[in-house]
């Protein structure tokens, strides 16, 4: 493997990381509705667990309400239990033909614990971004050692490793920051 291969492979695995840190940080509930609040929940669909939006629309008519529609109305009950003992602060109200969810506004207290989750989650991703930058590290290393390439190629390569994490890291404190300010937004 040449140094440009192993610079290929780092920022990959890189974007991989700050995708998966965006997906976790899009879960953490803000004061507004959205369609991937519900996201989680799964429904015992015919014997097997469905997420919601396999079996039913899910809409977002303004910033306190999440709509959903079955395709199936037998599902409505199903739907609705799920919601209630997926524990997420949500009072389904089913009228028969849609489950409407009003999202409550969040407390002081419930803003500052999320802002706690999301610096954790934006953490957990710094922290997978700097294990994939040890790992390519060692890599053109190995490289160096097995003659695949020169002493300054390998110095070359950490420095674009280097740079890579510290861009990718950045991306992360980008996505934390506008999480936090969301959360604490009315």
């Amino acid at each position: 493997m040449d140094v440009d291969e192993i610079l290929m492979k780092t920022e990959e695995a890189m974007e991989k990381s700050l995708d998966y840190t965006k997906k976790q940080l899009e879960k953490v509930r803000t004061g507004r509705a959205s369609a991937s609040l519900v996201d989680s929940v799964k429904v015992d669909y015919y014997g097997s667990l469905s997420p919601i939006s396999q079996i039913a629309s899910i809409s977002v008519p303004d910033a306190k309400m999440i709509v959903i529609q079955p395709w199936d109305k037998s599902t409505l009950s199903i739907i609705e239990k799920a919601i209630q003992s997926a524990d997420l602060g949500f009072n389904p109200q089913n009228d028969g033909n849609v489950i409407r969810i009003p999202v409550p506004p969040l407390t002081e207290e419930r803003r500052r614990e999320f802002v706690k989750v999301s610096k954790k989650i934006a953490e957990d991703g710094k922290i997978a971004v700097r294990n994939i930058r040890r790992d390519n590290m060692e890599a053109l290393k190995k490289g160096e050692k097995d003659k695949d390439f020169s002493e300054d190629d390998r110095k070359y390569g950490e420095e674009e490793v280097q740079t890579l994490t510290d861009n990718f890291i950045r991306k992360i404190d980008e996505l934390q920051l506008k999480k936090e300010k969301e959360l604490m937004e009315d």
